[in-house]
């Protein structure tokens, strides 16, 4: 068992994440990533499938790797991203994206689609090279992956959506949902694609499903940016609309798909590691596991929380709001006094693992307020997550941010937060409960139970907790530490 509820392998990082639930299970294939430094032509292995099972979200068994390489002259010496499904007779059929670095064509590396079965163990699967397929007449084949099979009902015919490129667009503008269709998983026609917004390089690894009376389309995209987003339609064929907000969260947490499990929808995907391991590090491919559980609003559009079963494993409760102390001459109150000036109030040490839980009453006109984190004891080192309600929004900041130079004025004053990492979320004035869980390196924050964020917190490893607020006020109704009895 993992003793984490974010799971990374001992040996490498977490990829894409292809989940599968088969009797009430739920297996979790990821693409591991050594990041071998020879890689990707001089080495001898390339990318397999590995995977964890669960069964809550929150503890994970490690089932090592289930789908190899193919070996250094197949077309699936790097096994990437795909699907699994169950066909009528109870077989199990893997999709998956074949690449091999040695294997070119005038444009570049080639992707193809590769199958492989299984009578009915999640991790013994039985290659079918002579089902491998290229990318169909007017599409480009460097780009032909992260299959995703699914059909709209029992009986209808199969459809299998790509992420791909159109061979006669404009290469930022060419990226859209292909779609095949299949009587049998075996044999594939081409179709309408299933969306093409004629607006980003490739939307990576599709995922399609049903919540009631809609349609969702999840991917992810690194054109405009790195993140998940998803559309709304009212039928499986679209038209495909934009939600108010089509974020699933922040630059951190990527390649996300979905899966149901007792009747709850998930989105798995990783929250990118970075080089150095250092917060001024520039993001890499791959890092840790993440779940964020789904709920869909009134109008259709989602949102995002922690899973239910991470939270109930903080049980021993800690309320921290009396051992507050005002810094600075600030009023004694936590979040009173601040009407024209920042004022801030520190209090206990955290461990590296804990669930903070605060909520905020907060005050009309109040510029910002929000949680320090691994705060020094005089509150000028630290994470903060400021909550905007001037802005809708809520950032990730930490002092120290660094310097240009040498000079006072060379600190990195003209980046007022970590603009990859913001989130629109509505703040009107009145109760807003922030919870953060702090995992070690990582930190997933979510606003009202609806707007989550995550990203890694390097450099700072320990702390206090505080509050803050500037240039207004609120009411601390409460802050809660939580841990594991």
């Amino acid at each position: 068992m993992s003793g984490t509820t974010h799971f990374r392998p001992p040996a490498g990082y977490v990829g894409d994440v292809i989940p599968f639930e088969k009797d009430g299970t739920v297996w979790l294939y990821y693409l591991l990533d050594t990041r071998d430094p020879r890689r990707p032509v001089d080495r001898d292995g390339g990318m397999p499938w590995a995977a964890v099972t669960t069964r809550d979200f929150a503890t994970f068994t490690d089932r090592g790797v289930v789908l190899p390489t193919g070996g250094p002259t197949a077309e699936d010496f790097d096994c990437y991203t795909g699907s699994v499904v169950t066909d009528d007779d109870g077989l199990l059929h893997l999709f998956y994206t074949g690449h091999n670095p040695r294997i070119r064509t005038a444009d570049g590396d080639a992707q193809v689609v590769c199958h492989a079965t299984s009578t009915g163990d999640p991790a013994a699967w039985v290659r079918h090279p002579e089902w491998t397929f290229g990318a169909l007449d007017g599409y480009a084949p460097e780009d032909w992956r992260d299959p995703f099979v699914f059909r709209t009902a029992p009986g209808e015919p199969w459809q299998m959506l790509l992420a791909a490129r159109r061979r006669d667009a404009p290469y930022r503008r060419s990226g859209l949902v292909a779609r095949l269709v299949s009587d049998d998983l075996v044999h594939w026609r081409d179709a309408e694609p299933l969306w093409d917004p004629r607006r980003f390089i490739a939307q990576e690894c599709p995922d399609v499903f049903r919540w009631g009376d809609h349609w969702y389309l999840v991917y992810s995209e690194f054109s405009d940016s790195f993140q998940t987003r998803y559309r709304i339609a009212d039928s499986p064929d679209g038209p495909w609309r934009a939600p108010e907000r089509d974020t699933v969260d922040g630059r951190a947490f990527y390649a996300s798909k979905t899966v149901e499990l007792d009747g709850e929808r998930h989105f798995i995907g990783w929250i990118a590691s970075k080089e150095g391991a250092s917060d001024s590090g520039a993001w890499q491919w791959a890092g840790t596991m993440a779940v964020l559980r789904a709920s869909q609003e009134p109008d259709g559009s989602l949102s995002f929380g922690l899973p239910h079963a991470v939270t109930a494993l903080y049980d021993s409760v800690h309320d921290v709001r009396g051992e507050l102390t005002a810094l600075d001459d600030a009023d004694a109150t936590p979040g009173r006094g601040a009407l024209d000036r920042y004022a801030a109030w520190v209090g206990p040490e955290i461990p590296a693992e804990v669930l903070l839980i605060a909520e905020f009453d907060i005050a009309p006109g109040t510029q910002s307020c929000g949680l320090l984190l691994r705060s020094s004891d005089d509150g000028e080192r630290a994470y903060a997550l400021r909550l905007e309600p001037q802005r809708d929004r809520l950032v990730v900041d930490r002092w120290p941010r660094g310097t240009t130079g040498g000079e006072q004025w060379q600190i990195r004053g003209d980046v007022p937060h970590d603009v990859e990492l913001e989130r629109p979320v509505p703040l009107a004035p009145g109760r807003h409960t922030l919870e953060v869980h702090l995992d070690g390196d990582l930190c997933v924050a979510v606003v009202d139970g609806r707007v989550a964020l995550s990203t890694r917190v390097y450099d700072l490893t320990e702390g206090r907790v505080g509050v803050f607020a500037t240039d207004g006020e609120f009411e601390l109704v409460g802050l809660e530490a939580r841990t594991r009895s």
